[in-house]
């Protein structure tokens, strides 16, 4: 049978309490050491070894699926500025418009879009109009008179769509480059 301890009172006073000498409850204890526990694994599964997707990641890739799901249910639809907008989030359909823009656009908008031969395209002007199906237009149709070639036929429609989605994302960077050339779109500085 175990003694009984008094419970012995401590000798220092605060705001005139003083306080007994009691031990943590085991509940309590338990639990914080199951918190220290489950944080430590908690750094090692998300941070260090990468296991896991954090929260924010996984909110990403279902925003892209959801995404996706719209743009397909959208395909047998006409193209309009809302799709062309929403392919923009889309982080493969920017990256293959990208890698159309270096191997068919850098030698007249250089490999930034500041322009060389044609104009600047990270700059709030446009010659024909900077909204999403403008841009579409220019491309797919080109403007000979200003010695934008047509694309259209030679890349097809998914790759216009992603070259138009890649350069809505560098749209307004004001990389700097060529000069401004047409009129500054409404909303733009």
């Amino acid at each position: 049978m175990t003694e009984y301890k008094q419970d012995q009172l401590r000798e220092h006073v605060y705001d005139g309490i003083q306080e007994y000498d009691n031990r943590l409850p085991n509940w309590w204890l338990f639990i914080l050491y199951a918190t220290i526990v489950f944080a430590i694994g908690y750094w090692l599964v998300f941070h260090t070894f990468k296991v896991g997707d954090l929260q924010i990641a996984k909110y990403d890739k279902e925003m892209i699926a959801a995404t996706e799901a719209q743009l397909a249910a959208m395909a047998g639809l006409e193209m309009n500025d809302e799709a062309l907008q929403m392919m923009t989030t889309l982080p493969d359909r920017v990256a293959e418009g990208r890698q159309v823009f270096t191997t068919y656009c850098v030698v007249c908008h250089l490999d930034q879009g500041q322009g060389l031969v044609g104009p600047n395209l990270t700059d709030g002007y446009w010659i024909n109009g900077g909204t999403p199906m403008a841009i579409h237009q220019t491309v797919t149709n080109g403007v000979l008179s200003k010695g934008m070639a047509a694309w259209g036929n030679q890349l097809g429609p998914k790759r216009v769509q992603s070259v138009v989605a890649y350069l809505l994302t560098i749209k307004n960077t004001e990389v700097p480059g060529k000069e401004p050339e047409g009129t500054l779109e409404e909303g733009t500085e």
